[in-house]
């Protein structure tokens, strides 16, 4: 009995732990990989049949010498393997006593910027590895800036291959200088820098006696105590309504994800964008009811009185309202191999909401290693830049800058399905000086329909809004 109350306590908290996403990103040969196997290798969480094959395949296609190739933990394309490179992102699980981790392995390549982005969307923190023969080059920029592109507030810059130079102080110095006011012209604050070994070891998951005058803590203790909580935001209430739950006459409920901020039983809420006030009635979980509800947690809200909601609409607090529009300036990713048609309708999906998109304008594409702006020009494959987006259906939003979930979209191709980019607003644009309106007008004074049929040609038309297809009417 007392083993299964320890096994019980010990999964208890172990659900408690709290979830660090990071990704890795450097050049080619900056050890990456190297660094994420001997992360796992060092903090003991790889199985026997693992280590085994790990063994295995360094001899027989390993690129370490006589060492152990912790890269082909993570590299397991055949193409990474016969190259020695990244190619796509890998994903790995692990969990120490104190917290649980995901880590993206992302590639270097500038031709691979679209699987950067993609396991980047979610992380909490960035490593940037520098080989310390190199120092900053121009990779190491392209993935800072990208880092910040992301709004990832945590940046772990990875000096890597200290062995190499003899744990050379200067070495290391010169290059956190460096890195610093480059950092510092992106406006990122928090940046801790590590002096590594990753093939053998030093600093990885224990303190090295190489590095003496390093007093930081090790890779792994930083990682498990580096504060993410504040990262979220829990001032601004942002609730994209997912579903509406009616099991029963007497039941009545919004499903969804809370996006950001709280929302407490009794709060006054409003609905977007029909603008009805209520009060929060209950809170509801699968496990019980809650008096309150914060990111990320995914609940039903019911409220006191009857609104007609629905999927893709949002319920926030009245005194803190998002941009309400269907017009905005947002930094692009182009992530399809087809390259952009201004000409084409796109379909955007923004939270549980989907509506047919354009691109108005291109302001300019920016030449990422260097940081340049250039003329606005269609964008091809892992080009970013500036556009005018122009939608159909109005949508409720942040800048990105101020709320990564609400401030983030992405444009879906409608022929081919394909994801053709991902975007971060900045700002809302002026829709009065609209000279292309995307939504049709339908004039009913015009076609003679008498206000007895208004009724239902009102609930056709919202049917249809509901589906990305907004209509204006005239009666």
């Amino acid at each position: 009995m007392k083993d299964k109350l320890d096994i019980r306590a010990y999964l208890d908290a172990d659900e408690q732990k709290d979830l660090l996403r990071l990704l890795t990103a450097g050049s080619v040969d900056d050890g990456k990989s190297t660094l994420i196997g001997r992360l796992l290798f060092d903090s003991k969480k790889l199985y026997d049949d693992q280590l085994a094959a790990l063994e295995r395949d360094s001899k027989r296609v390993g690129n370490a010498g006589d060492h152990i190739d912790y890269a082909l933990l993570l590299d397991g394309l055949k193409a990474e393997r016969e190259e020695g490179i990244t190619i796509d992102v890998a994903y790995r699980y692990f969990s120490t006593n104190r917290r649980k981790f995901i880590i993206a392995d992302t590639p270097g390549h500038e031709q691979y910027t679209r699987n950067m982005i993609t396991g980047g969307s979610t992380a909490n923190l960035a490593i940037i590895l520098v080989d310390c023969r190199t120092g900053v080059i121009t990779q190491t920029r392209r993935h800072t800036y990208l880092v910040s592109l992301l709004g990832i507030k945590h940046i772990v810059l990875a000096v890597n291959k200290m062995d190499l130079v003899g744990f050379d102080q200067k070495v290391f110095t010169n290059i956190v200088a460096e890195y610093k006011q480059l950092t510092d012209n992106l406006g990122i604050e928090d940046v801790t820098c590590f002096p590594l070994s990753a093939l053998d070891g030093d600093n990885v998951v224990e303190r090295s006696e190489r590095t003496p005058w390093y007093t930081g803590p090790a890779l792994l203790d930083f990682l498990e105590t580096v504060p993410i909580h504040a990262d979220r935001n829990y001032h601004d209430f942002r609730y994209p309504v997912q579903y509406v739950l009616r099991p029963n006459l007497d039941f009545r409920g919004f499903c969804g994800k809370v996006a950001s901020g709280v929302v407490r039983v009794g709060d006054e809420v409003v609905a977007l964008p029909s603008m009805k006030r209520s009060h929060v009635k209950s809170i509801v979980t699968y496990e019980g009811e809650l008096q309150e509800a914060f990111p990320p947690q995914s609940v039903t809200i019911t409220l006191e009185d009857e609104i007609d909601i629905s999927r893709g609409e949002m319920i926030v607090h009245p005194d803190n309202i998002p941009f309400i529009g269907r017009h905005f300036t947002t930094m692009l990713v182009w992530m399809d191999e087809e390259p952009m048609d201004t000409g084409k309708q796109f379909f955007l999906k923004h939270n549980t909401n989907t509506t047919r998109a354009t691109i108005a304008t291109i302001r300019n594409r920016i030449d990422v290693n260097t940081l340049e702006e250039k003329a606005g020009k269609p964008f091809q494959l892992n080009e970013i830049g500036q556009v005018d987006i122009l939608t159909a259906k109005t949508l409720f939003f942040d800048s990105y800058a101020q709320n990564r979930q609400t401030g983030a979209f992405i444009l879906i191709d409608p022929i081919t399905n394909n994801t053709s980019a991902v975007g971060m607003i900045l700002h809302p644009l002026d829709e009065s000086a609209l000279e292309n309106n995307l939504v049709p007008t339908l004039d009913l004074t015009r076609l003679g329909i008498t206000e007895e049929h208004y009724a239902a040609i009102e609930t056709i038309v919202k049917d249809l809004a509901r589906q990305g297809l907004e209509i204006n009417i005239i009666k």
